[in-house]
């Protein structure tokens, strides 16, 4: 007879590990498999006269009608940059959900029982930041790539080619410049993630006939994914302004760094010299307030769907291997 599976005891180095592949689970998959919408999403910040919204890019992509900008057509059109986001996000998730599981157990152990209880939100807040700001360090250079392949597709066909070419030509630095940006993104983004989901997912049990230990996996999973989605609206609308400012920086090819970057594409450039002189060079608009909300539709369809499943995903895969489902307790 087979011997039972040896239980894996919660905050020991496994746990921190079983969690840290839940998370490649939960954020490189899911990712993986919104790359359409993500790459419609990036194209209506960037290119929004040939993509005005999720739908309608989904069509131009799809039919064929931007072929001619180098953009391909069908559902291998559909899915450029799925490489990068895949290993970008599985990246980012490992860190993110294994460094959060560590921070927020060893922060709370900084506060007494009652403490710990009273002050739960400062303490999931400081863990999700923690764990976001070096998980944002392994996804930076794969965000990177992704952007430009799939706002310049002429660039590269993908991860392959994309990140050796940016490397050679902009070096570290260009595969980093837009790492203070994407922390502007992602650290509220994921307390928001983190904060929201915890306290959804309780005020949700509190209000259920059953106690979460007696509910069944499968209710469970659906307190998750309702959670998680809800969670995801406010994460998608707090973070969207840096989420455009991340595909725009990502889009410009020069070796200016992330400041000179983010001041030419909100503020524009100034005029040189005089109109009808040689030598004059138009002005390049900036996008003001206003172009930092371009593409909020479908990135907070995309986002609130893609938390729901992420956090669907991490809970299924935590509860498959005997440990207990996220939230509520």
């Amino acid at each position: 007879m087979a011997a039972a599976p040896k239980k894996i005891e919660l905050y020991s180095p496994t746990y921190f590990a079983a969690c840290a592949v839940g998370g490649v689970v939960s954020c490189g998959v899911t990712h993986g498999l919104m790359t359409p919408l993500d790459l419609v999403k990036c194209n209506a910040q960037t290119n929004p006269t040939v993509f005005p919204g999720a739908i309608a890019g989904i069509r131009v992509i799809y039919s064929g009608a931007a072929t001619h900008l180098g953009f391909g057509s069908g559902l291998s059109g559909l899915a450029k940059g799925w490489a990068p986001t895949f290993v970008g996000y599985g990246v980012q998730g490992a860190a993110k959900f294994g460094f959060y599981e560590f921070f927020k157990y060893t922060y709370g152990n900084f506060f007494s029982k009652e403490d710990a209880v009273k002050y739960k939100d400062f303490i999931w807040a400081c863990a999700s930041a923690s764990a976001e700001v070096i998980a944002d360090v392994g996804l930076c250079p794969f965000e990177a790539v992704k952007v430009r392949v799939q706002t310049s597709p002429e660039f590269a066909k993908g991860l392959a080619d994309g990140l050796p070419k940016m490397l050679a030509q902009e070096g570290l630095g260009g595969l980093y410049a837009g790492l203070v940006p994407l922390w502007a993104r992602q650290v509220p983004y994921t307390v928001i993630k983190f904060v929201a989901f915890e306290r959804i997912a309780e005020a949700i049990y509190a209000r259920l006939p059953k106690r979460k230990e007696d509910m069944s996996k499968t209710e469970q999973m659906g307190v998750v994914f309702a959670a998680g989605y809800l969670a995801g609206i406010l994460c998608g609308i707090v973070s969207h302004p840096a989420d455009t400012m991340v595909s725009k920086i990502n889009k410009i090819k020069s070796s200016g760094s992330a400041g000179e970057k983010m001041k030419l594409i909100y503020s524009g450039a100034p005029e040189k010299g005089v109109v009808g002189q040689a030598g004059y060079t138009p002005a390049v608009k900036g996008i003001g307030f206003g172009g930092l909300w371009a593409g909020l539709g479908p990135r907070v369809v995309m986002i609130g769907t893609l938390t729901g499943l992420q956090w669907f995903a991490y809970g299924a895969f935590k509860t498959a291997i005997g440990l207990p489902a996220p939230g509520g307790k």
